[in-house]
C-alpha cells in the first residue's frame, strides 16, 4: 500500500511535466490559398478559405494595440506592397489589374463587372459560400454592403496588406488571391476569393 502511495505523487508529477500536445489550428486562421502561388506550386494544398476576414481583423487590432511593433506590411510605402506581392504571391501587375477592375466595378455599382473579378465558390460572411454568378447577383446587396463599398473605395493598391495567403482590402472585407492554371504554375489567375 505504501508503494502505491509513493507512486501516485510521482506519476502526477510526471504527467504534469509532459509537454502539452500541439494546439489545433484556430478556426480564424488566415485564409488558405485557393491555388498555389508560383513559389508554392509544388507543395500547395487548397483547404477552405472562410476565415480570411477574421484573421485580418485580428491582425489590424494587434497592430493598433502595439504600433511600435507593427510590421511594415501593415502600412507599406507605395512600392512595398508590389514588392511583397512579387516575393510572396507572384505577378504584382496581375494583382493590380484585378484590384483596379474590382474597385472600379464596386464603386460604379457595375454588378456584371464585379462578378467578372470573383472566383466561385466565393467565401462570404458567416462561413457561407456563394456557388456561382446567379446566386451572387441574387444576393448582391447582402454581399457588396455599404461597408464593403467604403473599404474598397478607400483602399489604394500601393497600401494593401499582403501575406502568403493573398492581398487584403480594407480590414479584411475583401481578399484576392491567385490560382495556378497548370501543374508548373507558369500561368496563374488572380480573382477575389472572399467578400464580407
Amino acid at each position: 500500500m505504501r508503494k502505491i502511495a509513493f507512486l501516485i505523487p510521482a506519476l502526477l508529477l510526471a504527467a504534469c511535466s509532459q509537454p502539452a500536445p500541439p494546439a489545433e489550428p484556430a478556426a480564424d486562421a488566415p485564409p488558405p490559398m485557393t491555388g498555389a502561388t508560383p513559389a508554392e506550386a509544388a507543395a500547395s494544398t487548397t483547404p477552405d478559405a472562410v476565415a480570411a476576414p477574421q484573421a485580418a481583423a485580428e491582425h489590424a487590432t494587434d497592430a493598433a494595440a502595439t504600433p511600435a511593433e507593427a510590421s511594415p506590411a501593415v502600412e507599406p510605402a507605395a512600392g512595398d506592397a508590389r514588392a511583397r506581392i512579387e516575393t510572396l504571391l507572384g505577378d504584382a501587375a496581375q494583382y493590380e489589374k484585378v484590384f483596379n477592375a474590382f474597385k472600379t466595378a464596386v464603386v460604379a455599382g457595375d454588378r456584371p463587372a464585379v462578378v467578372e473579378e470573383v472566383r466561385f465558390p466565393l467565401n462570404i460572411s458567416g462561413g457561407k459560400k456563394i456557388t456561382g454568378p446567379g446566386e451572387f447577383q441574387r444576393n448582391y446587396e447582402k454581399i457588396i454592403t455599404p461597408a464593403v463599398v467604403k473599404a474598397v473605395s478607400a483602399q489604394e493598391f500601393g497600401n494593401v496588406f499582403v501575406n502568403q495567403q493573398g492581398v487584403m482590402i480594407g480590414d479584411g472585407q475583401v481578399w484576392l488571391n491567385g490560382q495556378c492554371l497548370d501543374k508548373a504554375c507558369t500561368r496563374t489567375e488572380v480573382k477575389v476569393i472572399t467578400i464580407q
